[in-house]
């Protein structure tokens, strides 16, 4: 992943590691049920995007990479790995 990529990602993960602790904040302070859950689907949504952003980032890298068979072959089974891995 190139650094730049990398800080994004980053920053993504922040945000929702800041949202999971408002989560827990809000359950320890008895919000109201739909309140937590609407909030555990805005990271679920969060999470979603950002493995998104990570496959688009893996297949730009693959694709930029010399189209041997061979790099061919493993790039798309890395792919494979990755998107059934997010589900």
């Amino acid at each position: 992943m190139k650094p730049n990529n990398r800080k994004q990602i980053s920053d993504r993960m922040a945000r929702i590691h800041g949202h999971v602790h408002g989560i827990m904040e809000m359950v320890e302070d008895g919000r109201p049920y739909s309140e937590i859950v609407q909030q555990i689907a805005a990271v679920k949504s969060g999470l979603d995007s950002t493995v998104q952003a990570i496959i688009d980032d893996l297949v730009r890298e693959c694709t930029s990479k010399q189209s041997t068979r061979q790099n061919i072959s493993r790039s798309i089974l890395e792919l494979k790995e990755v998107i059934a891995r997010s589900r």
